[in-house]
């Protein structure tokens, strides 16, 4: 299968140029190469030739990723989301079609990597349908600049993309709210800032108890949903959501267990399924 190519694997945020480099460096395909290449994998499974078309690429997933890198997440995640794109566009290929690869494997790529943001993006969960994930991936090449959209200029939006008004600004909010500052800055004696407003409850004997039960049940509920898993899916579980210096990437656990990137990616998933499900009836 495509999802057994070894792909170069990108170990860190600090090594990421030098995984662009690689992928650059990798020779282009002709059109008659690409279709030969096609084919003897259709035909004859050879899987050293999926493994060609793939490589040569690379560039383009890296090229793609790098528009999506204003959505706050690693872009060597996004690059091997993109990856696992490509190999399911180079399955799916027919060179008897006279499409090129590339033009065929950006959508396979770009969706592949939609979906990764839309799971891990906490600030999107208006975004569940088809029309809203458009004006999710639309809206920041849909602005003309850096102002607050006008009603009239939302409108415009929302017809091009099929929504509503008020869904446009809702988006901007959320794409755009910033962080506003609970203490006033230094030496602002006459200011006033957001905790001047607040009542102190925290130290009320309720809540001090309400907080103390909360964070043993998640504590214990952490500890006995990991205790469901075995020993590979807990390690990647930890390693992808429970490290202390960022998660560690797919390709990284691709290579500790020798599997594809693929499929670290569905142990992840059941496994997280698995957590929910032993959490929630401690939740309830």
């Amino acid at each position: 299968m495509v999802d057994s190519v070894a792909l170069p694997v990108i170990t860190g945020g600090d090594s990421i140029e030098s995984y662009i480099q690689r992928v650059n460096a990798m020779p282009m395909l002709t059109h008659e190469q690409e279709i030969d290449l096609a084919n003897r994998y259709r035909h004859d499974n050879d899987l050293e030739a999926a493994g060609q078309l793939v490589m040569s690429h690379l560039r383009v997933v890296v090229s793609i990723a790098r528009g999506y890198a204003g959505y706050g997440l690693q872009q060597a995640d996004l690059i091997q989301e993109g990856n696992i794109g490509l190999m399911k566009a180079v399955k799916r290929f027919e060179p008897t079609r006279g499409v090129r690869l590339f033009s065929f494997a950006v959508h396979w790529i770009k969706a592949e990597i939609h979906e990764y943001i839309l799971r891990n993006w906490r600030l999107v969960r208006i975004a569940t349908t088809k029309a809203q994930r458009k004006l999710f991936f639309n809206l920041r090449s849909k602005k003309t600049g850096f102002a607050a959209l006008t009603r009239a200029q939302a409108e415009v939006i929302a017809h091009d993309l099929g929504v509503k008004p008020e869904e446009v600004f809702e988006m901007e909010t959320r794409m755009t709210g910033q962080d506003i500052a609970l203490m006033a800055e230094d030496g602002d004696d006459d200011g006033y800032a957001p905790i001047d407003w607040l009542a102190d409850s925290d130290n009320e004997p309720v809540r001090q108890m309400e907080r103390q039960s909360y964070d043993r049940l998640q504590s214990e509920g952490l500890q006995q949903a990991l205790g469901t898993l075995d020993p590979r899916s807990r390690r990647i579980i930890e390693a992808r959501w429970l490290g202390d210096e960022g998660s560690t990437t797919l390709h990284e656990l691709a290579a500790e267990f020798s599997v594809s990137a693929e499929r670290i990616r569905q142990i992840e998933a059941k496994a997280l399924q698995k957590m929910k499900d032993a959490l929630e009836p401690a939740m309830a």
